[in-house]
């Protein structure tokens, strides 16, 4: 089940060309991508492991402009040992535009070790 957020464009976003930046993209992505570990994941399991990127795939379909809702939503694609691929999409909340689609391959690593760890079965039911 997809996780949705929306938020609208404000000056900060936008880049020379008076379009949303690519790095802020970034930051979205990102962002909402942790609020929904946070939203789903109970505290005992955020405190034993931690996710970092392996890869990031940005497609940029279309711009987006100062005060543009923007629909983003985000879900689980699919999940193998310690990776998990996420998919996060955003539209252009009137129109349906879409804006922008990525697919990022996270890693999972025990929060002491540092080190890669199998996606017990308990988190990838969080997110199916």
């Amino acid at each position: 089940m997809p996780y949705t957020k929306q938020i609208e464009v404000t000056l900060e976003d936008l880049d020379d060309l008076n379009h949303v930046n690519n790095v802020r993209y970034m930051q979205w992505i990102q962002d909402i991508s942790k609020e929904h570990w946070r939203k789903k994941a109970p505290i005992e399991i955020q405190e034993q492991v931690i996710w970092v990127v392996l890869k990031h795939t940005i497609e940029y379909k279309s711009p987006a402009f100062l005060k543009d809702p923007i629909h983003i939503s985000t879900y689980i694609e699919k999940s193998k040992g310690a990776i998990s691929t996420r998919i996060v999409e955003m539209f252009h909340e009137i129109t349906n535009t879409l804006l922008v689609r990525s697919s990022t391959e996270w890693c999972l690593l025990n929060k002491d070790t540092k080190r890669p760890m199998r996606i017990s079965e308990d988190i990838q039911q969080l997110f199916s």
